[in-house]
């Protein structure tokens, strides 16, 4: 692979495992093409031969950086930042470190899989925002309950990380889901405070390439 070749991101405009990324590149300054994958046309394009030949798991996001592909949001922001480490996303402290992979994987592991597309199907139509309200609320009530020891102006302290990555989408999936956010001050602040910041909204939901007209902004 030549120096020139742009990364290339498959990417849903409303995955939030793909937002997570999106914010990853933007804010370590990453030019990268979108390739769109569509989780709901043609009965769902993840399911094609040639993105299942990309990632097995049929699964957005997958990153093709540096002749390798790479998927699962978690693992292309820690290849990221081991490879791009400006502006730091995991803290130096281990301490700090462990909390952020903390936050991050209660997030990535503990409440978007429960809430996220594949699940909803298999729960049926009538129970679907039950469900999800379910989920994200149960996770919530655990995430405020750690982030009012951890968070300074963000997740933990005063730096972005990778929390703070995988917070905002899970916010805006619980906004979509109607979730009551008033019990969850911490969470809410936070999430205010990184919607302001530049890398943010450039990878916004509402900015991408395949986002329909209707949703933009």
């Amino acid at each position: 692979m030549t120096e020139s070749t742009k990364p290339i991101l498959y990417s849903y405009f409303r995955s939030s495992c793909s937002w997570r990324v999106r914010i990853a590149l933007a804010l370590k300054g990453i030019d990268y093409e979108t390739m769109p994958i569509n989780l709901i046309k043609d009965g769902g394009q993840q399911f094609s031969k040639e993105f299942q030949a990309l990632n097995p798991m049929k699964q957005v996001p997958a990153l093709k950086i540096d002749g390798i592909t790479i998927g699962q949001s978690l693992a292309i922001i820690e290849y990221l930042e081991e490879t791009r480490p400006t502006p730091r996303l995991l803290p130096q402290d281990p301490k700090k470190r462990a909390t952020v992979r903390m936050i991050s994987d209660l997030i990535a592991g503990g409440i978007q899989p429960l809430q996220n597309l594949s699940i909803l199907k298999q729960v049926g139509q009538e129970n679907q925002l039950t469900w999800a309200q379910n989920a994200i609320t149960s996770g919530f009530k655990a995430l405020e309950q750690i982030l009012q020891s951890t968070a300074g102006k963000y997740c933990v302290g005063d730096e972005v990380s990778m929390a703070d990555l995988c917070l905002v989408p899970q916010v805006a999936n619980a906004e979509r889901y109607k979730v009551d956010l008033t019990p969850y001050p911490t969470i809410n602040r936070i999430n205010k405070t990184l919607l302001a910041l530049e890398a943010f909204q450039v990878s916004h939901p509402c900015r991408q390439p395949d986002t329909p007209a209707e949703l933009r902004a």
